[in-house]
Order: structure tokens, then sequence, then C-alpha cells
């Protein structure tokens, strides 16, 4: 047995997790859902540290939400493995606030880096605010340099998408905002891929939370196949909801 060290820094936060049987495939190797599960649990940590918890900025009228995501894996973890996850705040870029992430492991170093974008909202009005109306605290910049991509939109193909189905929302997909979590898409994107892709190890994965998907709602998937290269997006009775993109490691011989 062994106490997992965590520390809060000025401007992040860092801790070890092992990663289960939970967090992996069958493979056992880790599932991208987790690591977008991750990403958004450790947002919170920093935060919760530092007294901002959910409720204060639920009262403040200030609260975050996850808009885009990007994700490049340099070695895919596996079950058993102690990840030390770090994360920073990292500026501001048009509408959205930045926080970036690395998560390495103790025997060959990173495994993955991300970045993400996150939009302030008034939780009763449900209106977007810019960065600037954020007082419980500066907003910082990440003091190192993240091997990650930057987000970016992920586009559909005006021809060639192809249907794959109905996706209904239920209860176990909820969490405390009382939408679809943000890191269930990343199960509900593997799901629906084509069985060989499924089986293959993503290299670089971008998500876009378009709009909040409820309780009850269809997703309508489509997807589009390009090379290694694979695109989706979950279209509600609102709209689309989301779109994701996943390049994946070439087959091997």
């Amino acid at each position: 047995m062994e106490d997992f060290h965590q520390e809060l820094m000025e401007n992040g936060y860092s801790r070890q997790e092992e990663l289960n049987f939970w967090d992996c495939d069958r493979t056992q190797q880790v599932r991208v859902a987790a690591l977008l599960s991750k990403m958004a649990v450790f947002a919170g940590y920093d935060y919760d540290a530092r007294g901002l918890t959910h409720e204060y900025l639920l009262e403040r009228r200030e609260v975050f939400l996850l808009s885009r995501v990007a994700l490049r894996i340099h070695r895919r973890p596996r079950a058993g493995d102690v990840l030390t996850i770090s994360t920073w705040e990292n500026g501001t870029r048009g509408p959205n606030l930045q926080r970036v992430f690395e998560m390495a492991d103790r025997a060959e170093g990173l495994c993955v880096s991300a970045r993400s974008d996150w939009v302030l909202v008034d939780p009763v009005t449900r209106k977007i605010m810019r960065p600037g109306a954020f007082t419980a605290k500066p907003i910082y910049t990440c003091p190192k340099s993240i091997d990650c991509p930057e987000t970016q939109r992920v586009r559909m193909p005006r021809e060639g998408a192809e249907p794959l189905g109905e996706r209904r929302v239920v209860w176990s997909d909820l969490d405390g905002n009382g939408h679809l979590f943000s890191g269930n898409y990343g199960d509900i994107f593997w799901d629906y891929l084509p069985p060989d892709l499924q089986e293959r190890s993503p290299r670089e994965f971008f998500l876009d939370y378009n709009r909040e998907a409820t309780l009850g709602e269809e997703l309508h998937l489509e997807g589009f196949r390009e090379g290694d290269t694979y695109r989706m997006e979950g279209i509600g009775p609102r709209g689309s909801c989301f779109t994701a993109q996943c390049l994946f490691a070439p087959e091997e011989p």
C-alpha cells in the first residue's frame, strides 16, 4: 500500500491516481471516455482545493461548461498504471477560458496531453458570459508548453456521412448539471464506430460540445470515415449536440 501524492500549485493542481478496470476497455487500455472524465474531475479538484467548489460557484452564478477538447495520446496507459495527472489554467481565447492537462506514468513518462475550452455560464439564465465576468479569482496562464494540438471545430462533410442509429440519453448519463456527462461522449463515439476501428488505438481525439443533451432526448448519429480518421456527429431535437473526430494509430502489420 502507498499514499498517492497531490500538490496544489500557484497555477495548477497535480494528483496521482491508479487506473482501474472501469477506466479501461477489454484490452485493458484506457478508454477515451475515462480520459475525458478525468479532465472534468481534475478541473474540479483544482478549484475545490482553492475553495471554489461547485456549490460556491453556483451561488455566484458563475459556472463553467466544457466547450471543446483536444487529446494527444503519446502512449496509451493500461489498467494498474499509476498516473500523475496535472492541470493548469491557460488564459483565455475569445469567449473561452482554457485549461491544459498532462498525464504521466512512473515508467515511461508522458502518456497523454490535453487542451480544453470552457465557457462561463449563468446557471439560472443559461446565458454565456465573457471570461472577464468571472470574479472568483484571477485567470492564469500555464507556465509550460503542452504537446497537444489546439482545440478545433470538428466539421462533418456535406455529403457521404453514414447513418449510425439512435442513442437515447438515459438516467445514468446525467451529471450534477442535469445533462449528459462530458466523459460519456467518448463511450458513445466508441460504441458506434465500425468494429475494426473499435479495436484500434487512438492517437488524437477532438470533441466539440455543441449543445446540451438532456434526459430522454434521442441523438441521431452519423459518421464519416477517411483513412485512419473517423468523424461523428450526434444530432438532437434542437440541433447538433456534439461532433467528434479521432485519428487512429496505423494498423500493425
